[in-house]
């Protein structure tokens, strides 16, 4: 995981707000069989970073008091979130279709071909205190561009499949939704002030604020360009997320469930939508 516990400015080169960044290769050819069976072959991945979210859900805790107090979070704090939002983020990567490399059973993997970049600061302790209620429209986005893009996930496992790769529209869209489910993290961990921005990619004219200080190309995801069909499949996302929240919510009025039943699917959803 590429990330720096010292002291790291707040702000690009140029001034602008930093987020933090994914690093991704560009799309390239993928083994179909392990296409075919990837969401099977990932199920103890998903054991064990449901294991390691409880304890990150207490630490996450720990550290909003501390950020309170102290107006950062304490470095081994720090340290534990930024290593479980990376690895979340590498399976997230891989269940998504965007690597085909597996990943390992380690909070750090520095040769894993994904690599997200974290710069812990001071934070406001204002937004701090009241964090659960900023985070709510952030919150919302994120849902539903991942419920969106599990709605029609089967479409680009078939097409990953078939082609062996994805093409590039539909990486940069799912690559899009990746990164804002990791800045969303970042800020929910209180890893990063920044508020999550960048669904519909980066635009041209910030290049060297996407890539970093230097302007320099990262990777297929720093600085994230994308076309106009990548846009509109994210677009896509959203609506389809929204529609799939309205037609549960329907189905559960109608058909009668309890709230019991009502948070039981949606704990389903938000799942699915981490796969």
């Amino acid at each position: 995981m590429t990330q720096s516990w010292g002291p790291r400015p707040p702000v690009t080169a140029d001034g602008a707000e930093w987020r933090p960044a994914l690093d991704i290769p560009a799309p390239g050819p993928q083994r179909r069989w392990t296409v075919l069976l990837r969401w099977l072959l990932l199920i103890p991945q998903y054991i064990v970073l449901f294991l390691l979210g409880i304890a990150a859900f207490f630490v996450t805790v720990a550290g909003w008091f501390a950020a309170l107090f102290l107006g950062r979070l304490p470095d081994p704090i720090a340290s534990f979130l930024g290593k479980y939002l990376a690895y979340e983020t590498r399976i997230s990567a891989s269940s998504m279709l965007l690597v085909d490399r597996y990943p390992p059973f380690a909070l750090t993997a520095p040769d894993h071909p994904v690599q997200i970049e974290l710069r812990p600061t001071t934070l406001n302790r204002l937004a701090v205190l009241f964090r659960l209620i900023l985070m709510i429209p952030a919150a919302i986005i994120s849902n539903l561009a991942a419920t969106g893009w599990f709605a029609i996930s089967w479409i680009f496992w078939i097409i990953g499949i078939v082609l062996g790769r994805l093409p590039g529209p539909v990486f940069g869209a799912t690559a899009a939704v990746a990164r804002y489910r990791l800045r969303f993290g970042a800020y929910v961990s209180m890893l990063t002030p920044a508020y999550p921005k960048g669904l519909l990619g980066d635009q041209p004219a910030t290049k060297a604020e996407a890539a970093g200080e230097a302007g320099e190309v990262r990777s297929a995801t720093r600085p994230l360009l994308l076309d106009s069909t990548a846009k509109l499949l994210v677009w896509a996302f959203l609506v389809l997320g929204l529609v799939t929240q309205v037609l549960y919510r329907s189905t559960t009025d109608y058909g009668g469930y309890d709230d019991s039943g009502l948070a039981h699917q949606s704990q389903v959803v938000h799942l699915a939508g981490r796969s």
